[in-house]
This record gives C-alpha cells, sequence and structure tokens, in this order.
C-alpha cells in the first residue's frame, strides 16, 4: 500500500454465506521485460460483492485479471480462486476452474460467423453437456431476456450496435452459470446512455446470478453505480482500498483527480 489508507471492512455488509474470499490475491508481481506492471498486489474479493478496481490506462488492471484466469502468469506472488492455488493446477483442472468463471472482454470477443444463438448456444455445449436441445434453448431465451435483446435471438453480430454486441458478450458470459465475473473496462467505447445501462446490467447480474464480481475500469460513473468497494492502482500498486463514501471525501490530490 502506497498511503497506508486501507479501510477496515464490514464484510458482513458485503458477502451473502462465506467469510472466507472467493478469490485472494497475495502479493502479485508482473514484469514484462524491464516494465513492472503489477507490484506486490494483494486483494480480496469477498461472495457476492462488486469489487471495482479503479485505476489509469496503463495501471495494471486488466494484467491483474488476466493473471486470475491464467491467462498471464505472474512473476511471483500466490493467486486462490474458489480455494484452488491457480498457479498450481494442472491443465485439466485450471479449465475446471475456468468453467466457473465469466470474463467479458473489452472487445465482446462475438464469433462473427455465428448468430446470436449460436454464439449463446457455443459454450453451453461445452460446458453443460448434460442440457437437452430443449434445455439450451430455454436457457438462451432467459439469458437474452435478462440483457433486454429477446428480439435478437437469429442476428449477427454485425447487425448489432456497440452497446447490443456487449449485452450479448455478457448473456454469453453468464448463460453457463459463472459464480465469478470478471468484467474488463466494460463500458469503454459506449457512450453516456449505454454505459449506464451496461452498469446497471451489472448489478443485474449480481442480483440475479448471486455472482461475485470484480469489474475493471477507469470510469468513475460505472464505479459509482456497480462498486461495493473500491481498489485504485496506481503505478502498479495498490493506493487505496475502501468503499465509494471513502473516495469521495478524499483529500489526496490523485484521488480528487478521478472523482471531480
Amino acid at each position: 500500500m502506497k498511503t497506508g489508507q486501507t479501510e477496515t471492512l464490514n464484510k458482513a455488509s458485503l458477502k451473502t454465506s462465506s467469510d472466507e474470499p472467493v478469490i485472494e490475491i497475495n502479493n502479485l508481481r508482473k514484469s514484462f521485460g524491464k516494465q513492472a506492471v503489477l507490484i506486490d498486489v494483494s486483494l480480496q474479493l469477498f461472495n457476492g460483492e462488486n469489487l471495482v478496481v479503479l485505476g489509469k490506462s496503463g495501471s495494471g488492471k486488466s494484467v491483474l485479471i488476466k493473471c486470475i484466469v491464467s491467462l498471464l502468469n505472474p512473476d511471483s506472488g500466490t493467486i486462490n480462486v474458489l480455494g484452488e492455488n491457480v498457479s498450481a493446477l494442472n491443465s485439466d483442472s485450471l479449465g475446471e476452474l475456468r468453467k466457473k468463471i465469466g470474463f467479458l472482454f473489452q472487445s465482446g470477443a462475438l464469433y462473427d460467423s455465428m448468430t446470436v444463438k449460436q454464439n449463446l448456444e457455443f459454450p453451453l455445449r461445452r460446458i453443460r453437456k448434460n442440457l437437452t436441445p430443449k434445455e439450451i434453448d430455454e436457457k438462451v431465451k432467459e439469458v437474452l431476456e435478462n440483457v433486454g435483446l429477446s428480439d435478437a435471438l437469429n442476428k449477427m453480430p454485425s447487425q448489432l450496435s456497440g452497446g447490443m454486441r456487449k449485452r450479448i458478450s455478457l448473456a454469453r458470459t453468464i448463460v453457463v452459470d459463472p459464480l465469478i465475473m470478471l468484467y474488463d473496462e466494460p463500458t469503454t467505447g459506449l457512450d453516456p446512455v449505454t454505459s449506464d445501462e451496461i452498469s446497471a446490467l451489472i448489478n443485474d447480474v449480481q442480483k440475479k446470478y448471486k455472482t461475485s464480481s470484480i469489474i475493471i475500469t477507469h470510469d468513475i460513473e460505472c464505479a459509482r453505480t456497480t462498486a461495493n468497494r473500491v481498489v485504485m492502482l496506481q503505478d502498479g500498486e495498490v493506493y487505496m482500498e475502501g468503499n465509494l463514501e471513502k473516495f469521495e471525501k478524499s483529500d489526496d490530490l490523485l484521488i480528487k483527480s478521478f472523482f471531480k
């Protein structure tokens, strides 16, 4: 910690059933060549909360969540997800763990050659192999309704606006009922109205699917809408941690530059 400003959390208000964090990161370090991107980062995600990781571009936010799902390997430190040491898992065990984690990429990463329906069916057929065709259809329709795009079932991604693509990407992520959601800059590139809609949708997903989420963003309005708790990264380190009120009332010049 740079500032020593870590707040004692009222954990009971942030968790729903367990005293153990669903994600626990200790002393995480990651460099690319001589460039240190993460420096002794430690944080926890508790059951049922939305944790916003805030920071300027280049502060290490996206690298952090890629390390969580082992898309990147940290140089040192530990990452425990749902009680599993990620670095110690073999490929099969890592694959099983990833099935419990939804990852919403900045780009959405839809398959352009598939319809919306086919995009949503794809992860279901790979991960929920016991479902019947009827159950798959019902699940696809359910998540499309939950993101407000029931009429997009047979559209191609090229026929969707940026906000619609983001919603469909979220639907594809939640269709397999993940326990944890990782959002990488969910409102980037969207107009203010659509950004507000996506932020509200993140809260809806938290409530309907009982997810625990890390939301990577530099969008203060997204943070204000979604955060139960905030961690701010600066130059690869945890600079401040606490609830939104603490950030809003801070006299720290860097914090004030974000929360204008």
